[in-house]
């Protein structure tokens, strides 16, 4: 009898194990509710989706059942580290995706290391996340502020021109303009003024003036590169004190549909951006954008690629790895092909950045569409961006 109980528990214990093991469990950790809330919804968005293209509509790979865990960080730092450390030790998550803010993403960095499991960051964009803030566990298939940062300075920077910034006044915003500045350099241009703001600034008009004075007796083209993530609307705002009485111009870089309908104010504005649902011509793109527009009556926003592309990078990973095992999954990533709405993307092995195609575009206004249309200059492929590799490795 005792030998029975001993037998029935043991086997009760491996068909648990089997039944963990024909699921495989994705977290995604997000700022749902927040500043950030719509960025983090059209990431989820395309998460599912993504998932679903990748595996033909079976939602498994190689027969594992695929699970996925969503928890809202609110954008918020300590809430994402307990977030992500419940779902990598409560939910038993294989691998996780996140976050929205860069500050909560770098927040949760060493959370995956301390738990040896992958954390693929998804939207999150300072360059500390995979510079001096990274770790092997880390891969990003969102874009880095140096690829913001690079290709917006492609599209505006000349010789003769002088460029101002506006940033929001925390990772994000700094980690952006130092990359900006960085490649700005290298196109002749120069940078004559930097300005940051707190996130919650509604009022710019100080800020406007002082751009506006460090700018308006400069000879040649004169440019006020913004970048911002979430409300305030500066481009408006700053449009509003009508800088080209001075002769100045605004530029930005791409941004969710909701805000693109500010640019409507500044047509033949150009900069470059990370995705914008009409300028990819691939197989992947033109079932995103089909399917979004029958589900959701509108075409996939900025985050929505993003989510995607995240994936796609998990679905070819644990196919090419054949395995959640963390070091397989490692071995299997770095120097990786996946595709993506945007086309190819490679994680670069030295540092788990995806290498990926940005998009020169110049504002249209199209009276029957809500937003500007970004149409495209130039396709900045991976081999037209000398992406710096910022961590220690």
């Amino acid at each position: 009898m005792r030998l029975s109980i001993v037998l029935t528990t043991a086997m009760l214990a491996l068909a648990g194990g089997s039944a963990g093991a024909q699921e495989l469990r994705i977290a995604l950790i997000h700022g749902k509710t927040g500043p950030l809330e719509a960025y983090a919804k059209q990431t989820e968005t395309g998460l599912r989706m993504g998932l679903e293209y990748a595996t033909k509509g079976t939602m498994t790979i190689d027969g594992r059942k695929i699970v996925i865990i969503t928890k809202d960080d609110q954008s918020k730092p300590d809430l994402s580290k307990a977030a992500l450390a419940e779902a990598y030790q409560d939910d038993k998550a294989d691998i996780a995706i996140g976050t929205t803010s860069s500050a909560a993403a770098l927040a949760i960095l060493p959370v995956a290391e301390e738990n040896k499991k992958i954390l693929i960051v998804e939207p999150a964009v300072a360059d500390q996340i995979t510079g001096d803030k990274w770790n092997r566990y880390v891969f990003r298939t969102g874009r880095n502020s140096s690829q913001d940062a690079i290709s917006n300075a492609v599209a505006i920077g000349k010789p003769g021109v002088s460029v101002a910034t506006l940033a929001q006044d925390y990772a994000f915003g700094r980690d952006g303009v130092a990359a900006f500045k960085e490649a700005l350099a290298k196109t002749g241009a120069t940078l004559v003024a930097e300005e940051y703001a707190p996130t919650t600034t509604t009022d710019f008009t100080a800020v406007g003036q002082r751009l506006f004075d460090a700018l308006k007796d400069k000879p040649g083209r004169k440019i006020i590169w913004i970048i911002w993530a979430g409300a305030g609307n500066p481009p408006a705002k700053l449009q509003d004190m009508d800088p080209k009485r001075y002769g100045i111009e605004l530029s930005t870089g791409g941004n969710i549909l909701p805000a693109l309908a500010g640019y409507k104010i500044m047509p033949g504005m150009e900069g470059a951006t990370y995705y914008y649902y009409e300028i990819p011509k691939n197989p992947v793109n033109d079932w995103l954008v089909a399917e979004h527009k029958k589900r959701f009556n509108s075409p996939p926003d900025f985050f929505t690629a993003g989510g995607f592309a995240a994936a796609m990078s998990v679905v070819t990973a644990v196919t090419k790895a054949k395995s959640t095992d963390t070091e397989k999954l490692i071995a299997a990533m770095e120097g990786m092909e996946f595709d993506t709405p945007k086309g190819k993307m490679v994680f670069r092995k030295e540092d788990h950045q995806a290498l990926q195609s940005m998009y020169h575009f110049k504002v249209k206004v199209d009276p029957n569409v809500a937003w500007a249309v970004l149409e495209p200059v130039r396709e900045l492929k991976i081999g037209d961006m000398n992406v710096p590799i910022r961590n220690k490795r």
